[in-house]
């Protein structure tokens, strides 16, 4: 095999390889006997079929999975030959035949880019703590039981944390909007789920009570015809309701699932959710630190574009997933609005992955088996969901990433000018205080 590289760019590579033509045709040729000797054809018997019927009938299908084969197998001992690290399946060109006593083809693809040593040492990076406290604890159930809450239809006037039924229109620019029938809402008053002043006017309203007030809508309010306008709302309460919250018996323990033990071993299994969910917490904090650090420093890393074009598809396939799980259809993203999204997830992939093939760290078969057991025990069965990820190669492909990302996370933040910051366990939860 001889094999010739060219450099079209810094990360293009253009491979020719030539071959021997006997290569192809002995391939050819061993299946060929194969299928005679097994195939079955009407008119013959097993066995029997002339050579040159096989010939014709499977000849092609024959000599194009023979050549895929060729070119699979030699490609991948040209790599290794080459030392080339490909970023993406490469783009084949080939006229399939040979020529003379040669079969050739080009194989053009961007390889990873070469990272020389990366240096953390002077990284400066934080690395979160918190511990689940009792207080926690209380919080969570209490947070449970509010989920877990009824409403009560009350006759008296409405007070903080009442649900309030209540319709209404509004004179704009002398329209009515809407033109026609009144618009039904309901909020829990204290919520902030319709705008402040909306609530303090509900506050103190019984069923049936009206109230007309002039109102400035902001400017990116939700309805066209009122944003960024003065209006006159009119409400009416048609109902208001109390809360009740369950008590903590055992009825309520029951149904998450925990039939004894009682609130010792349901404050249990809540500190148990609430470290599992604080631990993740903990590792995204840490790993969006160390993340953007690493950019920083390489932000000149020159990558392949075809890993940013394919992950900036994947982003806006998942946000279209998630716009219709909203119900929100035929949602139109501009994929070069993801693209620098895309371009930071891609060299973060690479630079950690450089890190662990320069440092050799390999994937730690007890942090699987621990993450499979931490994601199984948040199900009803969790040996069923281990049995599953142990039958899907896809699953366990996606959890092996995720450890030994943590693995070389956890291993820059060990040998980086690391800060030990202490947190609370609200502190670390709160989506606005997210590293």
């Amino acid at each position: 095999m001889q094999v010739s590289v060219e450099h079209p760019s810094n990360l293009v590579r253009k491979l020719t390889v030539s071959l021997p033509a006997e290569k192809i045709e002995s391939q050819v040729s061993q299946r060929l006997r194969e299928l005679s000797r097994n195939v079955r054809l009407k008119g013959f018997r097993p066995g029997k079929v002339p050579p040159k019927v096989i010939e014709q009938r499977f000849g092609d299908q024959v000599r194009n999975e023979a050549v895929s084969e060729v070119i699979r197998e030699s490609f991948s001992e040209a790599l290794r030959q080459e030392n080339l690290r490909p970023a993406l399946p490469p783009s084949i060109e080939t006229s399939g035949k040979s020529s003379g006593d040669e079969f050739q083809y080009v194989a053009t693809f961007e390889v990873m880019p070469e990272v020389s040593a990366i240096d953390v040492s002077k990284l400066k990076v934080k690395r979160p703590t918190a511990e689940v406290e009792d207080a926690d604890i209380d919080r969570m159930i209490e947070t449970l039981r509010m989920q877990r809450r009824q409403w009560k239809p009350v006759e008296r006037a409405a007070k903080a944390g009442d649900m309030v039924l209540f319709e209404s229109h509004v004179d704009v620019d002398g329209k009515r909007v809407p033109a026609e029938g009144e618009e039904r809402s309901g909020t829990v008053i204290g919520s902030g789920a319709v705008l402040t002043e909306i609530e303090a006017k509900l506050e103190g309203l019984s069923a049936n009570d009206t109230v007309d007030f002039e109102m400035d809508f902001p400017e990116k309010h939700g309805a066209a015809e009122l944003a960024g306008k003065k209006g006159t709302m009119h409400l009416k309460v048609i109902r208001v309701s109390e809360s009740l919250l369950p008590e903590i018996d055992d009825a309520f323990i029951a149904s998450f699932g925990i039939a004894e033990g009682g609130v010792e071993t349901f404050r249990k299994e809540v500190r148990a959710n609430l470290e599992r969910e604080l631990k993740g917490a903990l590792m995204q904090r840490l790993k969006g630190d160390v993340v953007k650090k690493l950019l920083e420093q390489h932000a000149d890393l020159e990558l392949p574009q075809g890993l940013i074009d394919a992950e900036a598809q994947g982003l806006v396939q998942q946000a279209q997933r998630q716009a219709q799980q909203q119900g929100r259809k035929n949602v139109q993203i501009d994929i070069e609005s993801v693209k620098p999204a895309a371009r930071q997830r891609v060299a973060a992939a690479v630079l950690l992955g450089e890190l662990a093939r320069q440092n050799e760290i390999r994937l730690d078969r007890n942090r699987v088996n621990e993450m499979m057991a931490s994601i199984a025990s948040t199900y009803e069965d969790p040996m069923q969901v281990i049995e599953l990820y142990r039958n899907d190669a896809q699953l366990m492909q996606g959890l092996e990433s995720r450890v030994i990302e943590d693995q070389v996370i956890d291993w820059i933040a060990d040998h980086s000018d690391l800060t030990v910051e202490k947190l609370s366990f609200a502190e670390v939860m709160s989506p606005g205080n997210a590293g």
